[in-house]
């Protein structure tokens, strides 16, 4: 029996879009890549999942600081008396939701012909205001399937219209004391921003306390990203996701050893969280507490 843990429609929507072509604590600052915390300090990390929120008890038992969640899933529910309830039951149950994913729809484009700014702005600053309701801290920016850049398109058009979006949003994540985190994706999913690099052109570009950037260490792995760009980058990091290579699964499904990218984060002193972000379960809380077991044995192990 398959357990989806995503209750939000929005986001099997996107991920069958982009099939083809498809919260933790704040982050201290990086330091050089000389700067190694000491060998016998056991190194933690704030470690939660992204899962909808009626998982919550379950992963604060298994171990988890926080939970993760969706934008359309929790904040932009089908109805505002939905978004109630789900408030009412985050003041409830007192376990913290650190961060949203997928910021915007597939619908709603970045860049390209059918660039729609006005629109995702409006979006951004309700999905802002809602997150500081709930004491949240990031919202991430990946949204792939929204900043496809169109065959034919030129790309530093594209580029330069994705950017001037995100200066555009920077005011009302500082004006609301949410991160917005851009997110490289794999090209699986989408054909810009698709490395730690990229990432950071665009923060840098913005040049805002409120843009900065995720690792999301799946996403590295199908890139053949090596783990030195997180101490290469590490000063704009605030955020992490995780999970394994072949099918995104949770660590301790296929096995798959993390450390050099746990190390890394260890050597740039990052203190933020570290959420594995998967969609779909064979047995989500067998999967998920052993996911959290192996992220814990592995960061002890760097």
């Amino acid at each position: 029996m398959i357990d989806k843990t995503t209750s939000s429609s929005s986001r099997r929507d996107f991920i069958r879009s982009t099939a083809g072509a498809a919260a933790g604590l704040i982050a201290a600052p990086a330091l050089s890549s000389a700067s190694i915390l000491p060998s016998n300090r056991a190194y933690n990390l704030a470690l939660g999942v992204y899962a909808a929120y009626d998982k919550a008890n379950f992963l604060k038992e298994a171990g988890c600081t926080y939970i993760e969640e969706s934008v359309s899933g929790f904040l932009l529910p089908a109805t505002d008396a939905q978004y109630s309830k789900n408030l009412e039951q985050l003041h409830q149950q007192h376990f913290p939701i650190k961060s949203y994913v997928i910021l915007l729809p597939g619908t709603l484009k970045t860049l390209g012909p059918d660039a729609n700014h006005e629109a995702i702005l409006e979006r951004t600053e309700l999905v802002l205001k809602r997150a500081k309701e709930c004491n949240s801290q990031y919202v991430v920016f990946g949204s792939g399937a929204s900043r496809i850049i169109p065959e034919g398109f030129d790309r530093n058009k594209a580029k330069a219209q994705h950017i001037e979006l995100t200066r555009r949003m920077a005011p009302l994540a500082e004006k609301y004391g949410v991160t917005i985190a851009v997110e490289p994706l794999n090209r699986g999913e989408t054909n810009f921003i698709n490395s730690l690099a990229e990432g950071v052109e665009i923060v840098e570009a913005v040049k805002s306390p409120g843009i900065k950037l995720l690792c999301d260490i799946y996403h590295m792995l199908k890139e053949d990203e090596p783990a030195t760009e997180i101490v290469k980058y590490g000063k704009h990091i605030v955020h992490c996701h995780i999970a394994e290579k072949e099918n995104r699964t949770p660590p301790g499904v296929k096995g798959d050893d993390f450390r050099a990218y746990l190390s890394a984060l260890k050597q740039i002193r990052y203190k933020g969280g570290l959420s594995i972000e998967c969609f779909v379960y064979n047995d989500f809380e067998k999967e998920a507490k052993k996911g959290i077991e192996v992220l814990k044995q592995q960061l002890a192990d760097v």
